[in-house]
């Protein structure tokens, strides 16, 4: 009974912490998000006084969702950076605090010393049956944008089967 339990447990840990994946509910004020989402993962303050609250889900989820909330704290729209009409909007030259206020919190760095590239890359939905994983990369050259890219990570049917 313990081990039943204990995997009961897990499951709903799993699927509690799984929640925190979905888009923010949609509330009047800035108050009530925190209040029922949490603390965003980032906070972006606009010039005229808005603000743009980021929940990130990355590095395993594929979506980062922006909040934008007026001067006065009133939430006034809701949208996933990560979708992919907004990964089109990465362009050539475009720096390293432009891509991130597009796109959000990434996933993972590398850098490549010989070709002196900086690649940052973002878990996004799968656009394909049977890929484990699908990551969209913005190469930077000094702190610019030189050129995107998409890696698919597919499952290995030899996993498990190393004689």
């Amino acid at each position: 009974m313990d081990f039943k339990r204990s995997c009961a447990t897990v499951a709903l840990v799993l699927v509690g912490g799984c929640a925190s994946y979905g888009p923010p509910p949609m509330v009047a004020t800035e108050a009530e998000l925190i209040e029922r989402r949490g603390m965003p993962t980032r906070v972006w303050t606009e010039p005229d006084g808005s603000r743009t609250l980021e929940y990130s889900s990355q590095p395993t989820g594929y979506s980062n969702w922006m909040v934008s909330v007026d001067a006065e704290g009133r939430v006034v729209g809701r949208s996933d950076a990560l979708t992919r009409e907004n990964l089109r909007e990465v362009r050539e030259g475009m720096s390293v605090e432009q891509v991130q206020r597009l796109l959000g919190q990434h996933r993972r760095i590398t850098r490549y010393r010989l070709s002196g590239e900086e690649v940052w890359d973002w878990n996004v939905e799968n656009e394909w049956l049977g890929l484990i994983a699908t990551y969209f990369n913005v190469h930077f050259v000094d702190g610019a944008v030189r050129r995107t890219s998409f890696t698919f990570e597919y499952p290995n049917d030899n996993d498990g089967d190393r004689h």
